[in-house]
């Protein structure tokens, strides 16, 4: 079973986590993780391809946004909502909140 890197609090990079939440989808997936807590990947949709899923995925993971766990052959996703508010207090909430506001106002 291929082991996934998961960095620690203190290596998690602010430019690194800006960067996984600067896209659309990956914002999207983790405000679901965020409203739902921990959830099977197949559980998150997105108008793209498994494989394109996936480096979505891999990219919030190596930047410290969320945890993947492996069960069987399912992988789980959670938020990494502590870990992140112990490296940038303050950094998550709004992110999330404006995320929200930007939902409403697209539908």
């Amino acid at each position: 079973m291929k082991i996934l890197h998961h960095p620690q609090v203190e290596d998690i990079e602010l430019s690194s986590v800006l960067y996984a939440l600067s896209d659309p989808i990956r914002l999207g997936i983790v405000t679901e993780a965020a409203r739902n807590g921990e959830q099977p990947c197949s559980h998150f949709r997105a108008p793209v391809v498994k494989s394109t899923m996936s480096h979505h995925i891999r990219t919030l993971r190596e930047a410290g946004v969320i945890r993947v766990r492996v069960q069987g052959t399912q992988h789980f996703l959670t938020l990494r909502s502590e870990d992140l508010e112990v490296r940038f207090p303050g950094l998550l909430q709004p992110l999330l909140q404006a995320a929200a506001q930007s939902e409403i106002h697209d539908s």
